[in-house]
This record gives C-alpha cells, sequence and structure tokens, in this order.
C-alpha cells in the first residue's frame, strides 16, 4: 500500500476535525528522504488556539497510527505531522475566508490591477461580499471619509485573486463603520449616500 494521498490523509483526519466545526483548509504531503512530513492547515470561524491545535494534533497522530496499524494506510519509515492554521498567506477562495476575515486589508488583483480594500459584511447566500476602498487615499493613521464610490460588492463567482494584507497602523473608524454593518445596511448606506 502507497502512502496515503491528500484525499485520504483528510478522511483519516476528520474524526478529529469535523465534531469541532473546522475546516481542512490544506493537506501537503513534503517527502524528506526515508520520512514524509505531513503538513495540516485547520482552520474555524472561532480561530483555533496554540492549545486547541496541540489537542487536535495528538487526536490526528493517533488516528493516522490507528490506521496503518489495522493496514488502512502505509507511512512508510515514518512521519513527521505539523499542525497549524493557515495564516494569512492563504488566498480567499470561499466564502469562509472572507467572513472570518471581516474588517481586514485585502489585496484584490482584477483584470491585472491590484488594489487595497477592507473586508466588510458576507451575503447571506455568501454570493457576494462588502469591500470599502482602502488605498483611493493615502492617508497615513488619519482618518478619512468614506465615499458611496468607495463602497462596491464583489461577485464570488467571479473567482477574485485576493490576500490578506498585514497592516500596521490602525484602522481607519469611518472604514470600520461601513465593514461593521451588514450587507443590506452597507448596500442600503450606498445607495442613501449617492
Amino acid at each position: 500500500m502507497a502512502f496515503p494521498d491528500v484525499a485520504q490523509l483528510t478522511a483519516l483526519i476528520s474524526p478529529a476535525v469535523d465534531p469541532r466545526g473546522w475546516d481542512v483548509e490544506a493537506v501537503k504531503v513534503t517527502k524528506a528522504g526515508k520520512k514524509s512530513v505531513v503538513a495540516v492547515k485547520l482552520d474555524a470561524d472561532d480561530r483555533p488556539t496554540l492549545d486547541d491545535l496541540e489537542v487536535v494534533s495528538t487526536e490526528i497522530s493517533e488516528l493516522l497510527d490507528a490506521a496503518e496499524e489495522r493496514g488502512d494506510a502505509n507511512f512508510g519509515a515514518g512521519y513527521t505531522l505539523e499542525v497549524s492554521t493557515p495564516g494569512v498567506d492563504l488566498p480567499l477562495t470561499a466564502p469562509r475566508h472572507w467572513r472570518r476575515n471581516r474588517h481586514r486589508l485585502v489585496a484584490l488583483t482584477e483584470e491585472g490591477q491590484k488594489s487595497l480594500w477592507r473586508i466588510g459584511a458576507l451575503a447571506e447566500d455568501d454570493s457576494a461580499v462588502i469591500l470599502v476602498a482602502a488605498d483611493k487615499k493615502k492617508s497615513g493613521n488619519r482618518d478619512v471619509s468614506v465615499f458611496p464610490e468607495d463602497v462596491r460588492e464583489l461577485q464570488l463567482s467571479s473567482a477574485p485573486i485576493a490576500v490578506v494584507e498585514v497592516e500596521f497602523n490602525e484602522s481607519p473608524a469611518t472604514q470600520l463603520e461601513i465593514t461593521a454593518k451588514t450587507y443590506q445596511e452597507a448596500t442600503q448606506w450606498r445607495e442613501e449616500h449617492k
């Protein structure tokens, strides 16, 4: 039996992940000589803590070892398990990624052009997200006004290329006021202020 592939590994670890309501964001196997590294990236709406990850890592290790003992998997000379959260460099490819990063800056690439936006509310049907322009005004740390044209709806069906940006300055309060609104409130605000 060969080393389990990503789908098999995902199925093997699901008893440790699913009851917690967590998502398996990535599973990667890297061959490292005779041994392999199995890297598992987990996330949830209520971000797992380091303590949570330590507990689930032990459970995953036990599940993988049990699968090998039963003959359901073969890890060859062994493996090293790494369990972590995805980090900020995970592209936002699913509605849950947008929801979990609400209020944060995102670099959005459309038609070869990169722009910065602040993430607002996700539509109830997960089809779109509210964005507030974050790079139209070079303001440093001071607060700036938000105009209706600075607020838009991004259809997630367009498969946008988006990655969270690390932010060192305090977020402008006027942008956060819009991102704190529900999806409907933000679209209504934009219409009322045109």
